[in-house]
């Protein structure tokens, strides 16, 4: 039996432990989890058709045209592009904050001193010392910072992506519509040259009273016009021109050698990829997914604001009493070290409502995503069907242009036997001009629709280093 008289060791009532434990158990729970996204996209593209060749790779899509010159031009702009300069300085802004993105829970040492006069002016108490304070980051504070540091930097990498698509896309594209203006002038010149024979033909004849008036002054109006046609593609050839040179960083025009109208090959229409890769590529989608674990951090650091900051905390401390303009009296030292313990009682509801907003605001950007998963589908989709059509439309007028071409070389034939005379000839030729002007102008089309479609699925080359 034990000696009553052996003293027994004190417990700590239950009651005066349950703040520590609270404290420890809240402080252990990890942060929330993100909230699942729903991906709104089809199993397959519905535009897509029956692929008869593998799609261009869509870190390279714009090396199906096969022209060097324009490889040339798209690796110029992704190395010079202003805008893809300051994408680059923003990554590594955020990631310069990211790399402390959780010194915050680290011990924090500073120096200070102070000095205060006594209540009579007689004299002031001078004071310096080192001071130290090391909050732990619980309640999830430490892992919401980190992930909100996360989201803004994935977020400045998919805006950085984003403008990747967007230069490589617009160098494409001007550098199309550049070709292809300079097709139809080229053309609309060889009209117009068969605009003004057909009109000296006429008034041949009608100084041999072989043709009306009418006639000539009919022709004398299609030169007109065919001259005046040339005013588009000579100032499309400027713009395309300066567009280029602004892509490259650059304020001359003679940053485009020569070359020939873009061939795009009836095997680009094919495309293989599914929603699925969609999702990985496009950048718009990136960025709405680091919105969400951006805002998923700060509604975890809202939340922690609720509870405590709970820490350590220490000082050294030296002061002096100052007499006078000089007398310094002894400085005395003293230490002090301790939990650091910050509790919120009441502040009219502010941190809850802090709370319920960033929780809506977490909601908003869930939707976002899935807007933004949405929208690229649409627009994929819509990009694919006008490039079947115009497909479609090219194939059309590609054997119109033929036939045209045909009769052409036909009535040439008549004209060298005497059986056609040389009016027939220049409007046999203007149609087969015409029908090539067409002709050009749908494939141009149909390469701005493989452009958008590659620009809509975010092809373009990944930044160096792989990410992305």
């Amino acid at each position: 039996m034990p000696d009553p008289r052996t003293p027994k060791t004190p417990r700590t009532p239950l009651r005066r432990r349950a703040p520590l434990v609270a404290v420890l158990l809240l402080g252990g729970c990890a942060v929330a989890p993100l909230p699942p996204l729903q991906r709104d996209a089809p199993p397959a593209w519905q535009h897509a058709g029956r692929p008869v060749a593998p799609a261009p790779d869509l870190h390279g899509w714009w090396k199906t045209f096969g022209d060097a010159e324009l490889d040339r031009l798209v690796d110029a702009a992704l190395a010079d592009n202003l805008g893809i300069a300051q994408a680059g300085l923003r990554i590594e802004a955020a990631r310069l904050l990211d790399a402390h993105a959780n010194d915050a829970s680290l011990p924090q040492f500073g120096f200070r001193t102070y000095a205060e006069p006594t209540p009579d002016s007689s004299a002031s108490y001078f004071q310096a010392g080192f001071d130290a304070k090391w909050e732990f980051g619980l309640f999830g504070r430490a892992q919401s910072r980190a992930r909100t540091s996360a989201g803004d930097l994935g977020i400045a990498e998919s805006e950085a992506q984003a403008a990747r698509v967007s230069v490589v896309a617009e160098v494409v594209r001007a550098y199309v519509e550049l070709r292809g203006a300079e097709r139809r002038a080229e053309l609309l010149e060889q009209i117009a040259a068969q605009a003004q024979r057909k009109r000296e033909l006429l008034a041949t004849r009608e100084g041999l009273r072989l043709a009306a008036a009418r006639e000539v002054a009919h022709a004398r109006a299609e030169e007109a016009s065919a001259r005046a046609a040339l005013a588009e593609p000579r100032s499309a050839i400027v713009r395309a021109r300066r567009q280029l040179a602004a892509l490259l960083a650059r304020d001359d025009e003679d940053v485009v050698a020569a070359g020939a109208p873009l061939v795009l090959g009836d095997s680009a229409a094919a495309v293989d990829v599914l929603p699925a890769d969609l999702l990985r590529t496009r950048p718009e989608i990136r960025r709405a997914e680091y919105e969400v674990e951006k805002a998923a951090g700060e509604l975890g650091i809202a939340e922690a604001d609720l509870y405590p900051h709970v820490g350590l905390g220490g000082a050294l401390t030296y002061a002096a009493r100052v007499i006078g303009h000089t007398r310094l009296s002894d400085a005395d030292g003293i230490v002090t070290f301790g939990p650091a313990i910050e509790i919120p009682l009441f502040d009219w509801g502010a941190r809850r409502a802090a709370r319920d907003a960033r929780a809506r605001a977490l909601q908003a950007s869930v939707l976002a995503y899935r807007q933004a998963v949405l929208d690229g589908v649409a627009e994929a989709e819509a990009a694919m069907s006008a490039l079947h059509e115009r497909t479609r439309a090219s194939r059309s007028l590609r054997d119109g242009a033929a036939a045209l071409a045909d009769e052409a070389r036909s009535t040439a034939t008549l004209q060298r036997l005497g059986l056609a005379d040389g009016v027939e000839a220049t409007v046999s030729e203007s149609a087969a001009l015409q029908a090539q002007l067409e002709l050009l102008q749908a494939e141009q089309e149909r390469s701005l629709a493989f452009i958008a479609l590659y620009k809509a699925l975010g092809g373009a080359p990944l930044p160096p280093g792989g990410a992305g």
